[in-house]
């Protein structure tokens, strides 16, 4: 229960926000001080941690202030903590990428702080119109990261599509927001829920307008199917560890959003679970189909993310605490094994005249024989093989699937399963049984490389082998708002 007055201004509520602005703030004041423009990196990891500590001092201590604008429950710090480490991940391994292309410029790691400040602010509200600010807030600084490679033709378009697409998906959400907002009277999804008999009685119409809006704007920012085009050309053409960041920071941001819409809000909506239905199974099945024939590792993870987002919308047409709660977990175990893979990826990228290809991977195995194992475990996760983590998560989704009495949405989504294996061994096949011709150019390891394949292969085998505690933690953010 939240123990603190709506109308309170306490600013502990958001001291993680805080700590992001304020290190994104330095980072850009300092841009102009040649001196001062080294230390980015540094002053973006520092605002990280202490975010990332304050966030961990919340749980389990509920508040709620903003004049209930902003909610700080179990559900919150949750995803707060998802966003934090996937960006201390991406500024590990992301560096000396950027170092090796000449692109490495202050400003990315400024970006790169505000974009998590916006993914907070979505998750940590239960009014329409401040996750709808705080989606801006993340948004605007992933078109300009996306676009960030300013002589690669290919980074200039994904910018430019990705601001052109995203702008057009926050056009529908707030249509959809002024039409719940015409038909309620209010944006507070607690209202919302506490009047819901009343506004389908009166103004169902329009309602239902407005929540079906809602699902198309959230629909392109988790790129479900039939709203994905812009994921394979943006993927594909951003800069490798922005690709990285795009596929579980802001991907989790707009599920969390979803869960507070439609599993809080909008719970008592009938026929939206068939809409998500319908969804799921066209996003996993596109995903997994289109990935098969894609000769571009950031493609081929691109069909991959998609269809991945399809597994995870199963939970949504099943509803109920048990498949949101195995929501949570998967978008944790993705973050894991996502990361890692396109850590691996990065690091194949900065040898001197390679691309992301996947005969580029030809002749690893022999060269880097552990940094194929790890990629390995990779694939397997992203598959759905035990004992990963990958397979405790679909397990956990598609068993609250069966238990909803969804059997035929289970099958196609253990088929879709199938399918993705394909493509996930064919890149082992790759690296270890075709021969590279020519000269393999050798993978230079750092200590922040090995730090983040370190702690991706122990979440995805540990979490997999034990996966009680972060399932624990799961069920706690679920019923944070139930």
């Amino acid at each position: 229960m939240i123990d603190t007055t709506a109308a309170s201004i306490d600013f502990s509520i958001i001291a993680p926000e805080i700590a992001l602005l304020a290190a994104a703030f330095i980072i850009l004041v300092s841009v102009y001080n040649k001196k001062m423009r080294n230390l980015a990196p540094v002053i973006a990891t520092a605002g990280l941690l202490v975010s990332l500590l304050i966030a961990i001092e919340q749980m389990g201590n509920p508040k709620t202030g903003f004049f209930g604008m902003v909610t700080c429950d179990d559900f919150t710090v949750v995803f707060k903590i998802l966003f934090v480490i996937s960006s201390l991940l991406i500024l590990m391994f992301g560096r000396r990428y950027f170092v090796s292309k000449n692109i490495d410029r202050p400003e990315f790691y400024a970006l790169l702080c505000i974009s998590t400040m916006g993914m907070m602010v979505m998750a940590s509200t239960t009014d329409l119109v401040v996750i709808f600010l705080g989606l801006e807030i993340m948004s605007v600084p992933l078109y300009v990261m996306a676009g960030m490679d300013k002589r690669s033709l290919e980074s200039n378009e994904a910018g430019i599509k990705y601001l052109i697409m995203g702008a057009f998906a926050s056009g529908f959400l707030l249509m959809g927001i002024a039409f719940i907002f015409g038909s309620s009277g209010t944006t507070d999804l607690r209202r919302i829920a506490a009047d819901f008999q009343f506004i389908g009685e009166n103004y169902q119409l329009y309602f239902n307008a407005g929540a079906v809006l809602t699902l198309v704007g959230f629909a392109f920012k988790v790129a479900a199917v039939p709203f994905h085009s812009w994921v394979p050309d943006v993927y594909q053409g951003a800069p490798t560890p922005v690709t990285a960041f795009f596929s579980v920071g802001p991907k989790a941001a707009g599920f969390a959003a979803l869960l507070r819409i439609f599993n809080f809000g909008f719970e008592d909506m009938e026929f939206i679970s068939d809409i998500f239905w319908m969804l799921a199974v066209l996003t996993m099945t596109v995903g997994n189909i289109l990935a098969l024939r894609q000769g571009n590792i950031k493609r081929m993870l691109a069909y991959s993310s998609i269809a991945h987002a399809g597994y995870i919308l199963v939970a949504f047409a099943v509803g109920g605490s048990a498949a949101m709660s195995a929501a949570v977990f998967y978008l944790f175990a993705y973050g894991l094994f996502n990361l890692g893979s396109f850590a691996i990826i990065t690091q194949l990228e900065i040898r001197s005249g390679c691309k992301s290809e996947l005969s580029e991977l030809s002749g690893l195995s022999k060269a880097h024989p552990y940094l194929s194992a790890a990629l390995t475990v990779f694939m397997l996760a992203l598959a759905g093989f035990p004992p990963t983590v990958g397979f405790i998560g679909k397990f956990y989704l598609f068993t609250a699937a069966i238990d909803g009495g969804f059997i035929w949405l289970t099958i196609i989504g253990v088929l879709n399963s199938f399918i993705s294996v394909y493509y996930y061994l064919r890149v082992v096949k790759v690296s270890f049984l075709e021969k590279f011709e020519g000269t393999f150019v050798p993978v230079k390891y750092t200590p922040a490389m090995m730090a983040v394949l370190l702690i991706t292969l122990a979440g995805t085998l540990g979490l997999g082998i034990f996966p009680e505690k972060l399932l624990e933690i799961s069920r706690a953010a679920i019923f944070a708002f139930l």
